[in-house]
């Protein structure tokens, strides 16, 4: 009779207990014209909500939780948005600024930092209540406010970001959150507009609108202070109109070598990280935007600014020849890697679809409408430095 009841207990709570999900394969989609993001899983490449009202997603990015719970999605309109994956509702918002540009996750996930164009500068904010923590205004050498680009996390709660307007790169010590420690680095080299930190948080890298080349920090041994790689890498070339600022936080590395979009040009370029030195150069259809590696870092996937957006580019990296050009849409904005890259996911904004192909075929697996989808922002992410 006791087996019995306790076997009835145990279908009852059977019956009541909730439809649980874990977070490990969901992602969200920014459909950038109607300020709202699609929640999907990777593994059935498939939909599974929307989320409305997070206002002007033309230039938004994601980061989220170290639990994969939360993301925090920055709008271009200044709005720092936290978002519940698993209930898909807005938790938490905050208009912050006039216009951001991105921002970041500290190390231990405790704090989240924008960068911001209007009025400069950067906030830091407490990841659970969204409650400001520092403002740091953006004032260069020259006494004048600068608009912040290339916001990332560093080890040991910092956030790196460059000074578009002053040329200068600066360091956020947030460990104490009561007392920021505020490192400044001048003279780096004309409009720094984008930044990556390498996935072992030793460098960070600022690349150079204003003139060819890259401005690095070495993170392990700041003293020795900014250098300068891949200086004038189009020396005696005249570079083409650039329609799209490549994007350096896609960038790719597999065993000693980088791979990097390059300015004004038809190329990635090729770098070895013992030296960093450029080593090689690929040719490919058109300007760069992202240049990513799938995981395992057997091929790189670029897609392009116009007029050569609706094509992506595969390389074989040991051959470093272009294997293979895909038409998966028109304006392909954003590729996303599911964790173990067997899949890579494409935005096609003016196609309103977001196309899956299979990294090993090569072939087209799935597709789903989104209108005018954007930035697609995997989970997984939480899990890596510098994204």
């Amino acid at each position: 009779m006791k087996r019995l009841l306790c076997a009835a207990l145990l279908l009852g709570l059977g019956a009541c207990a909730p439809n649980l999900r874990a977070t490990g394969d969901l992602g969200l989609v920014v459909e950038r014209a109607d300020g709202r993001l699609k929640l999907v899983e990777s593994t059935h490449s498939t939909a599974l909500a929307s989320i409305d009202g997070l206002g002007d997603l033309s230039h938004a990015s994601i980061v989220y939780s170290r639990d994969e719970r939360f993301a925090f999605v920055f709008g271009r309109d200044g709005g720092l948005t936290k978002v519940d994956m698993l209930r898909a509702e807005i938790v938490g918002r905050v208009v912050q600024s006039g216009n951001s540009i991105g921002g970041a996750i500290s190390q231990d996930g405790s704090l989240v930092a924008v960068a911001n164009y209007t009025p400069g500068g950067v906030k830091v904010f407490d990841t659970g209540t969204l409650e400001l923590v520092a403002d740091i205004p953006a004032i260069g050498a020259d006494g004048k406010a600068s608009k912040v680009v290339g916001l990332e996390d560093a080890p040991g709660n910092v956030f790196a970001f460059s000074l578009y307007d002053a040329g200068e790169i600066w360091l956020l010590d947030m460990k104490d959150r009561a007392k920021p420690g505020l490192r400044k680095f001048h003279g780096i080299g004309k409009q720094p507009y984008d930044a990556l930190v390498t996935e072992d948080g030793r460098y960070y890298m600022a690349g150079l609108f204003g003139e060819d080349g890259i401005a690095m920090l070495d993170l392990w041994n700041p003293d020795q202070g900014v250098r300068r790689i891949l200086d004038h890498y189009g020396r005696g070339q005249d570079p083409l109109p650039v329609y799209k600022m490549p994007h350096l936080e896609g960038w790719a590395a597999s065993g000693n070598l980088a791979f990097l979009p390059a300015i004004g040009r038809h190329e990635v370029l090729v770098v070895d990280m013992n030296t960093w030195r450029e080593v090689g150069r690929v040719p490919v259809a058109g300007q760069p935007v992202f240049a990513m590696l799938q995981p395992g870092g057997r091929r790189l996937w670029v897609n392009f600014a116009l007029p050569d957006n609706a094509l992506v580019q595969v390389v074989d990296v040991p051959s470093l020849k272009v294997i293979k050009t895909l038409e998966p849409g028109l304006a392909i904005l954003h590729m996303e890697f599911t964790p173990r890259g067997e899949r890579v996911w494409m935005s096609a904004r003016d196609s309103d679809r977001v196309t899956v192909w299979d990294t090993q075929s090569l072939e087209q697996v799935a597709d789903m409408p989104a209108a005018k989808p954007s930035g697609i922002f995997f989970t997984a992410r939480a899990h890596r430095m510098g994204l």
